[in-house]
């Protein structure tokens, strides 16, 4: 699973550089160039996972936005993805609010599907849609962004595996359980066929969102690694959305992954505290549990953290943690190799469970 072995990969972009970097300059707090120079020759190789982009969702509201281009209309285009180093990205098929009727549900998730999959297929030479591990590195060897779909929320099943399939289908590959009737208090029986057939198909169980026991209960029921796709660490910042010691701590003994996100309500506002969420994390799930998940993709006025107002702030994060000591292969680790190593053990253990379960 060490995909860090693999032989030497081109840059996510052709032009990340000092040069691209978007609204936060490289005088921005906390950026001593020698280790930014150090950040953008490590991103060149080992670029970012993101777990966790609304811009689906902003789009659907606003869809005349050329993200090709700078665009002040919102806070992630190809640009700043490609200055910043971001290499795969999760775009979030989940919305700011969910209706009440279950049939609602399914029909806005399906509407997000359809926009993420026009985004990819609008920007061909940027996006590419990635369904496996493998297509996640064959993007970044062509230097494109290797798009996944995902997470749909566990209320559009509402009592078929069925709906499960055919999201897998068209190209969803996490599903967040939080709110869901089977997942809300407790895993029930039919939730527990949720997790089963998720790791049949390999698809993501994200935590994001769920209580604390339901996080720790689907961790241990899930025989792949689970997810939080964005997250901090409550022991920081008790805030909602924010995972405690006890969820971190049943990643790590689960092999699951943390995302950190970029919200001043949840990580702080600045790249320090952010930085200090990241440790916190590294320290309880431990190296091979951390990952970045920063929710971009909403529209100006979202409250972000000074120095990371939009992707292109990814090389001064990575700048701050190898000032704080982190060895460059753990970094490699946070940016790529634990994303890339959680969706090759779903991939393998969907692999396995084909044999002994059919659909």
């Amino acid at each position: 699973m060490a995909d860090l072995q693999d032989e030497p990969l081109q840059s996510p972009g052709t032009d990340v550089g000092p040069g691209c970097l978007g609204s936060d300059d490289l005088a921005a707090p906390g950026a001593a160039p020698g280790a930014l120079d150090r950040a953008m020759e490590l991103l060149s190789e080992h670029p970012v996972a993101d777990g966790c982009n609304t811009l689906v969702w902003t789009l659907r509201q606003s869809p005349y936005h050329d993200i090709d281009t700078p665009d002040l209309g919102v806070d992630t285009d190809i640009p700043r993805l490609r200055a910043g180093g971001v290499g795969a990205q999760f775009w979030s098929l989940l919305t700011p609010s969910e209706a009440p009727a279950c049939d609602q549900v399914v029909s806005d998730t399906l509407e997000q599907i359809d926009v993420a999959l026009s985004l990819v297929r609008r920007y061909p030479d940027s996006l590419c849609l990635a369904l496996t591990p493998d297509d996640m590195v064959d993007a970044r060897n062509r230097g494109r962004i290797a798009a996944f779909l995902g997470p749909v929320p566990g209320r559009t099943l509402s009592g078929s595996l069925g709906a499960l399939r055919a999201f897998h289908a068209l190209g969803v590959r996490a599903l967040a359980p939080a709110g869901a009737p089977w997942a809300r208090e407790g895993l029930t029986v039919f939730g527990h066929e949720v997790v089963k057939e998720m790791n049949r198909l390999g698809m993501l169980v994200d935590l994001a969102g769920c209580p604390s026991a339901v996080a720790c209960q689907l961790a241990g029921a899930s025989k792949a690694p689970v997810i939080i796709s964005n997250t901090g660490a409550a022991a920081l910042n008790p805030r909602p959305g924010n995972v405690t010691d006890e969820v971190l701590l049943a990643l790590r003994a689960a092999g699951g992954l943390a995302m950190v996100t970029f919200d001043t309500e949840r990580t702080g506002d600045s790249l320090h505290a952010v930085a200090d969420h990241v440790d916190h994390v590294r320290a309880l799930a431990g190296p091979n549990g951390v990952g970045l998940g920063a929710a971009f993709g909403a529209e100006p006025g979202s409250p972000r953290p000074a120095g990371l107002t939009d992707p292109s702030g990814y090389p001064r994060l990575v700048a701050e943690l190898l000032e704080r000591g982190w060895t460059e292969p753990d970094l490699a680790l946070l940016t790529w190799g634990n994303a890339q190593r959680v969706l090759r053990d779903a991939e393998f253990t969907a692999r396995a469970a084909q044999h002994r379960r059919p659909a």
